[in-house]
């Protein structure tokens, strides 16, 4: 297994299982020229949905939303775990001093009838368990995620909060967000794509062929990517933006004809997808449009602020350097692919 695999998360997915018997994985592929990751997912793995695989399991080798790959770059192939079982918690604790506030019903990220109560609360359990000085932590679940940073982390109630996307708080867009909460480093990065109907010409090679489109994304989500400095896209009317309450809201204008593309995250695309009925009607778009990332956040006016956010970029750094990290994320991702079925 190379060295890279250690720094980085592994295998995502798109929209169908795999078919893993015809996989060709735990190997190094030295790339030739023409190859993208999409290529190389559908000669290791049978399906080129799966270059998620891939992107995860290199990122130290990959630049920011690249699919074509330079020839005789080495990329190490990984194989999805089937092993469900979540790791123990010996220091979750009913009633414990340090409490993590998340909701429920965001599957895989935080779900309560999710293995390990979902991904990024796995990984946190895990990082916490391997900080310096570990102590014992309760997570507190509350699915009303308005009422979260203002006011009970802002008021602190809880001392920590997850997962969260971080604005650009460079170009004061983060607003009272970014003045009131420390970011931890991120927890799991995420790929946002762009996805159209099966029988639409569009193509995404490079940000010109989004010029002049109509995307729909979630009112809830984020959209500083699609108005950063090399873009401008919103700021400068280079593309119109759709946003509805929901995701669903977003799919059903994309097969009305009312949008080009809806564009959100990987995994929240491929689940919308299926449980729409949607599946060979809707395909993604590569390259990821952007890429964002899911982090803790505490208050700036914590006492204990900058010791917590210490002990969280502490306990995520070794649990990544032990390996751990990418056993997680793989087998989580095995179960998300079963529900995707």
């Amino acid at each position: 297994m190379v060295s890279a695999f250690k720094d980085v998360i592994t295998a995502a997915v798109l929209l169908v299982l795999p078919g893993m018997a015809n996989a060709f994985c735990d190997v190094t592929y030295r790339t030739q020229p023409g190859d993208t990751l999409a290529s190389i997912a559908a000669a290791h793995y049978d399906d080129q949905d799966q270059w998620t695989l891939i992107y995860y399991a290199n990122q130290a080798n990959l630049s920011d939303n690249q699919q074509a790959v330079g020839p005789g770059t080495e990329l190490y192939i990984p194989c999805p775990a089937s092993n469900a079982v979540a790791d123990a918690t010996p220091l979750l604790q009913s009633g414990a001093e340090m409490t993590l506030l998340t909701r429920g019903n965001n599957p895989p990220f935080t779900d309560q009838n999710w293995p390990g109560n979902g991904l990024v609360t796995e990984l946190l359990n895990a990082a916490l368990e391997l900080s310096p000085a570990p102590v014992p932590y309760e997570v507190i679940w509350v699915d009303d995620r308005t009422q979260h940073l203002f006011p009970l982390l802002d008021e602190q109630r809880y001392d920590m909060g997850f997962p969260w996307v971080k604005p650009d708080c460079a170009a004061a867009k983060g607003g009272k967000i970014c003045q009131n909460f420390h970011f931890s480093d991120p927890v799991l990065d995420l790929p946002i794509m762009l996805f159209k109907r099966a029988d639409s010409a569009l193509t995404y090679k490079s940000d010109a062929d989004i010029v002049g489109r109509h995307l729909c994304r979630p009112a809830s989500a984020i959209s500083d990517d699609l108005d950063r400095a090399d873009r401008r896209w919103l700021s400068e009317g280079k593309v119109t933006l759709i946003q509805p309450p929901s995701p669903e809201a977003c799919f059903e204008a994309l097969m009305a004809g009312e949008v080009d593309a809806v564009t959100v995250n990987v995994f929240e695309g491929a689940s919308k997808i299926v449980a729409m009925g949607l599946r060979g009607r809707v395909v993604p778009l590569d390259p990821p449009l952007s890429r964002e990332a899911l982090h803790v956040v505490i208050s700036k006016k914590h006492w204990r602020g900058t010791t917590h956010l210490y002990r969280v970029n502490a306990g995520l750094k070794a649990l990544r350097d032990s390996g751990r990290y990418a056993e997680i994320v793989e087998r989580h991702l095995g179960i998300f692919w079963q529900q995707l079925q």
